[in-house]
């Protein structure tokens, strides 16, 4: 039992103002493996006011000295990769294997791709006579989820140290002591007291006082739909900068020349990938409904295949538990409304797959001939759940991709690229990824309509964490 009852704030480990044990749950044998205590309103207005004092300071920095910072940053994390890899693993359920490979290193990459973005930022530029200006926005509010929790913490992170921002992140209650062992980092590196601060809790406790507190300038928050609309309810009367990254249902276009057995068996790994815990996942996939019967055949191959392990366990392309007992009772009940609602349920089920008691295990479930109004196709499920739909032209492929309150990611598959990059341009998503490409760290990360807004990771991550500045009047400068 790992034991964390301390927050991080002003540059120091320091006992909340008042004690509350939260345990923390291993998904796979649903026991405890860890406690902290959640904060509350007093926790909170500390750390603001620690962030608010080191402010003025810390925004000031020169640029070289932030670069350096990141740098040392990114040493220190990376000698603690193994240690943070196997905290993600117990607390959300990765196999050992995608925690090592993918959910620790995405912290890192995002420490990286922000530094190489903020050698290239141009902070200041001339418009004739006036002198825009970017600088740091203030105090910011960091509120990160659990399905990657390393990732989403240090998308914020980085691009905050980065502009000269001070900050409080309130990472998932679930998922809390990856977070904390990154605070340990940031704290030898040599981050100013007062600059980066954690209090864990719950939305309610912390996350609501966060989003209302009149001296946080700007609140980042990754989560879902329903919550990121009660953050941004919370931060409305102080007129504070609200970005969000939200929910999904993402489309995948299967085009009538695209190679249908790679499109549809990579198209189900990418589904099933982190047990479907993806707000980018593209979880409604469409196929010519003349090839159906071929893509069902496919599908249900691909999904019998993928195998569900204990997380210590399982090779490249297995999957674990899902992460918390109250997504394993949603994602339950989402497969159980898709075969009442008449879809054709071609892999998995409802149910824990053979040889599991116990842990929030699902079968890797397909469903096919699915409409595009059922609830399976319309609300984001977060499990190892593919919806399959039929068309019969590429116009309506496209218009029942639109057709949905999400618009973070889509996918498209064709053997003609540039039909495929035609598709892309009339997608109504943040990303769209051709022919099985994969993200980008430098790319904006975001979406459309109910999906959020602003964008994370790289050049563009940067933009959220600044205000612009117009000096007018400043003069002509001569190019050097």
């Amino acid at each position: 039992m790992i034991e964390r009852r301390q927050f991080y704030i002003d540059g120091a480990w320091v006992d909340p103002v008042a004690p509350r044990d939260h345990l923390i749950i291993n998904p796979a044998t649903e026991e405890a493996c860890g406690v902290v205590s959640l904060g509350a309103e007093a926790d909170v207005n500390r750390a603001v006011a620690a962030a608010r004092r080191a402010f003025e300071s810390y925004s000031q920095t020169p640029l070289d000295e932030r670069i350096a910072l990141l740098e040392k940053i990114i040493a220190l994390y990376g000698a603690r990769m193994g240690e943070i890899a196997g905290l993600i693993s117990m607390q959300m359920g990765a196999p050992k294997w995608l925690a090592e490979a993918a959910q620790a290193p995405s912290g890192i990459g995002h420490f990286m791709s922000t530094l190489e973005a903020l050698k290239n930022f141009a902070f200041e530029r001339q418009q004739k006579k006036t002198r825009v200006v970017h600088e740091a926005i203030g105090v910011c509010a960091l509120i990160t989820p659990w399905n990657w929790p390393m990732n989403q913490v240090a998308c914020k992170v980085a691009p905050a140290l980065a502009t000269g921002c001070t900050m409080v992140l309130k990472p998932s209650e679930m998922t809390p002591l990856d977070a904390m062992v990154l605070a340990d980092v940031l704290h030898d590196a040599g981050v100013p007291a007062g600059v980066f601060n954690l209090v864990n809790g719950d939305g309610p406790g912390v996350g609501a006082v966060m989003a209302a507190h009149p001296d946080v300038d700007m609140i980042s928050f990754t989560g879902s739909t329903r919550a990121g609309v009660e953050v941004a309810r919370g931060a409305a009367p102080t007129v504070k900068r609200v970005a969000q990254e939200l929910g999904g249902k993402s489309p995948n276009i299967v085009l009538d020349d695209a190679d249908l057995q790679k499109a549809v068996s990579s198209g189900v790994m990418q589904v099933m990938a982190n047990s479907g815990q993806s707000c980018n996942a593209p979880t409604r996939m469409f196929v010519p409904r003349a090839r159906m019967e071929e893509a069902i055949a496919i599908a249900r191959a691909a999904a019998e295949a993928v195998p569900v392990v204990n997380p210590p366990e399982g090779e490249r392309g297995s999957i674990g538990p899902l992460a918390n007992a109250r997504q394993f009772e949603k994602v339950q009940s989402m497969i159980a409304q898709g075969v009442d609602e008449g879809a054709t349920l071609v892999a998995g089920g409802t149910g824990r797959p053979d040889g599991f008691q116990r842990g929030y295990f699902v079968r890797p479930t397909v469903f096919a001939n699915a409409t595009n109004d059922m609830t399976i196709a319309r609300e984001e499920i977060f499990g190892p759940v593919l919806t399959i739909i039929g068309y019969d032209t590429e116009e309506e492929a496209i218009a029942m991709a639109n057709d949905t309150v999400y618009g973070l990611s889509a996918y498209v598959q064709s053997g003609d690229i540039d039909r495929a990059r035609r598709v892309a341009r009339r997608l109504r998503a943040g990303m769209v990824h051709l022919n099985g490409a994969g993200t980008d760290n430098s790319a904006p990360f975001g979406g459309y309509k109910q999906s959020g807004n602003g964008r994370e990771w790289g050049h563009h991550g940067l933009l959220d964490f600044l205000e612009v500045k117009a000096v007018m009047g400043f003069g002509e400068v001569e190019a050097a």
